[in-house]
């Protein structure tokens, strides 16, 4: 691997006869380094406004076209000047320094919106992320604050994103259920969410919690998350400490092993009293955020069973268990059945606080082989609803 400080930009920079004795290592800004083969380096920097490029590659033989298509794979635009080596009496590209090959490239600058550059220069970043840091003003090009997604920029503008400090909360607590060197499981409130939905919702989640007790995922918004409940569902969730038991539980959800039971008050009572509810689901095309009952959708299955009814008749407390995991798969099965989940704000008449859904019993094998269940008493609620 080589390593490259600025001084040594700025001399490859002298010995091309773009850089003079006056400037220094300080104009040199930006400095990014990537890897486009297993045998090259590349340098992105920007100097005198605009962006240059330098490939470390001893194979690539003065070949204009892999050079390029090494800049390409690592996200450099072709647009540009290979530049030429001033010291050669022929035309080549390649100059020696410290025993390697190095070619310079510099751009040719080009327009283009503002959160398009972002996520090009932090592509690590999803450009929608972006698009909400730049509305909440936390985005300056040029020292000038913009707001506007759409603002035509230039790779060699200057750029700052000036992220809001996130809000602590280390004092925040959530039910622990079961904790061991391998998995953590709690009792979620209704109305915790299970992991951030961006980058500027600072509201306390699950994750925030199980930051606290693992190893995995620590770079993301999600560490620690195996499955997730609806921010308005109650219950158990379980989460891992550590990357391989997490790869162990996400391939037991993902293969259906996992058994999930859940507790709803819904208005009515179903009948038959127990039976299977076999209807695919699929995203509603006029709400996007929502599913319904859909023939070209994926498989759904839900089988449910009533414990206890209300004397009116009007609400029951039935018992539900799918057999697959779609995306409010419970609450519009339900809703199809024509006994939609009480206090449901999207498949049901919410006429309550709260949704009466609840994670009642998870269980699934943890590290060492062991078959576990794990509880969270049905609240209190339920059972007063149907009373």
């Amino acid at each position: 691997m080589v390593k490259v400080s600025s001084s040594d930009v700025l001399s490859i920079l002298r010995r091309f006869d773009q850089a003079s004795d006056e400037h220094v290592p300080r104009h040199i800004e930006r400095l990014k380094y990537s890897h486009p083969s297993p045998i090259s380096t590349l340098i992105s920097f920007t100097f005198l406004s605009k962006r240059w490029s330098i490939l470390f590659d001893d194979t690539a033989d003065d070949d204009q076209e892999v050079i390029l298509q090494q800049l390409t794979t690592a996200g450099i635009s072709p647009t540009g000047q290979l530049m030429e080596n001033p010291h050669s009496s022929t035309k080549t590209y390649g100059l020696p320094f410290h025993g390697k090959d190095v070619y310079l490239f510099v751009e040719t600058p080009t327009d283009t919106r503002l959160d398009i550059e972002l996520s090009q220069r932090f592509p690590d970043t999803s450009r929608s992320t972006w698009q909400k840091y730049i509305l909440a003003g936390c985005v300056t090009v040029n020292g000038s604050l913009e707001t506007s997604t759409k603002r035509r920029v230039k790779s060699s503008d200057q750029i700052e994103v000036m992220k809001p400090e996130q809000e602590s909360h280390s004092d925040k607590e959530l039910p622990i259920l079961y904790l061991d060197e391998h998995v953590i499981v709690v009792d979620k409130p209704a109305g915790v969410l299970t992991h951030s939905k961006g980058a500027l919702n600072d509201e306390f989640t699950v994750a925030d919690f199980f930051r606290r007790y693992t190893t995995d995922g620590l770079e993301t918004n999600r560490p620690g998350i195996i499955h997730r409940l609806d921010r308005d569902t109650s219950g158990v969730i379980i989460g891992a400490r550590d990357s391989e038991t997490a790869h162990m539980l996400k391939r037991q959800f993902s293969e259906r092993t996992v058994k999930k039971t859940y507790q709803a008050v819904v208005e009515g009572v179903p009948e038959p009293d127990k039976a299977v509810i076999d209807v695919p689901i699929g995203r509603n095309p006029t709400a996007p955020s929502t599913f319904r009952p859909d023939t070209n959708g994926k498989s759904a299955q839900t089988a449910y069973e009533v414990r206890e009814r209300r004397a009116d008749g009007e609400r029951s407390l039935v018992e539900l268990r799918p057999k697959t995991g779609r995306t409010h798969q419970l609450r519009v099965h339900m809703k199809y059945i024509g006994h939609p989940i009480v206090g449901d704000r999207v498949y049901g008449t919410a006429n309550d606080a709260r949704l009466f859904l609840h994670a009642y019993q998870l269980e699934i094998t943890i590290p060492g082989g062991k078959r576990s269940v794990f509880t969270s008493p049905v609240p209190d609620a339920f059972n007063q609803s149907i009373r």
